[in-house]
């Protein structure tokens, strides 16, 4: 069994069974990684692909727990590469996040500005997406970090930190009547038509979990992922909308209100981690720390230390999360 036929196995699994797109990722060419396949199943005595003519056609049960520990193979091989280039050289390298939108427009700015800063020679990449997806990646070891609110509970594989708690605000137009009154309540809200975020997105489910809570059905007109396109259908009149409060700027926002509603929803936690068994370079710590000052390295290595959701819990129970 050869570390190579492990990577072409894994990465065949990541083209959706394309073979030829596998290859290309690879740069060899697909009878190689054909080839390669079949010798790794005459090798184990099991086939780890089910064939349709000359096509991969699903994986079979067998395959399933050989691709899993191929997967976390080739997660070690890389962590000692990592090890490798930190001792070698610890200020060059690559970082690669993933997060939604509302992180990576307005919590995430400064502190890539500040982190380019000390670390001018380490490329920084950041992928954008839905929960789900951001936790996939990270799971998959395609990103180092995955940065979200919701979903990442999802995967068991992932080691989450929590970073700091958010608030909601409601925006309208200046002339709108909420801005009338004095304390804003779930009944108020729910009278008029929602522009909000897509079910899933940026703590949604706090919203979702509050209206039901007091029996309210709110008509949410329009869904987005991103707060800079709900403002602009609040704008347009299309409803009131419902962001977090970090989206909201004063300045550039001058046209709509943000009215309070802290005491409508529960706030939201922040979340970032990646997957367990992850080498952290030296700049990977200080990364972790300036988006999540309370995030030093031995709090941080204590949570990979820790062997359950349970105790990692425990460990920042008594944490005092910022509030944004």
């Amino acid at each position: 069994m050869k570390l190579q036929q492990l990577r072409y196995i894994w990465e065949v699994v990541q083209h959706n069974l394309n073979v030829s797109s596998a290859g290309r990722s690879l740069f060899i060419s697909q009878p190689g990684i054909s080839k390669q396949i079949r010798l790794l199943e005459d090798e184990l005595g099991v086939e780890i692909f089910i064939r349709n003519g000359k096509h991969l056609a699903e994986v079979t049960p067998a395959g399933k727990i050989i691709i899993e520990r191929a997967g976390e193979i080739l997660h070690r091989v890389e962590s000692i590469k990592q090890a490798a280039l930190d001792f070698s050289n610890e200020k060059i390298g690559s970082l690669s996040i993933a997060t939604t939108h509302t992180q990576a427009r307005y919590a995430l700015p400064s502190v890539i500005s500040e982190f380019i800063g000390r670390y001018p020679d380490v490329s920084l990449h950041m992928h954008q997406g839905s929960p789900v997806q951001i936790a996939q990646l990270a799971a998959d070891s395609e990103v180092d970090f995955a940065i979200a609110t919701e979903g990442l509970e999802l995967f068991e594989g992932l080691v989450m930190l929590p970073c700091y708690n958010w608030n909601r605000c409601i925006v309208v137009p200046r002339e709108h009547p909420l801005t009338e009154v004095r304390t804003l309540t779930l009944q108020d809200v729910a009278r008029f038509p929602i522009v909000t975020y897509v079910f899933g997105f940026t703590g949604r489910s706090k919203l979702d979990e509050a209206f039901t809570r007091e029996g309210l059905e709110p008509k949410v007109v329009f869904t987005a992922t991103d707060a800079d396109v709900i403002k602009t259908y609040v704008r347009s009149g299309l409803g009131i909308g419902i962001i977090a409060q970090m989206a909201y700027d004063k300045v550039q926002d001058n046209q709509l209100v943000a009215l309070d509603a802290s005491h409508l929803f529960e706030p939201s936690t922040a979340m970032i981690g990646c997957r367990r068994g992850t080498f952290l370079r030296g700049y990977m710590y200080e990364f972790i720390e300036l988006f999540a000052p309370h995030l030093n390295r031995s709090l941080v290595d204590e949570a990979f230390g820790s062997e359950s959701r349970e105790e990692l819990g425990t460990l920042f129970a008594d944490v005092n999360l910022p509030v944004r």
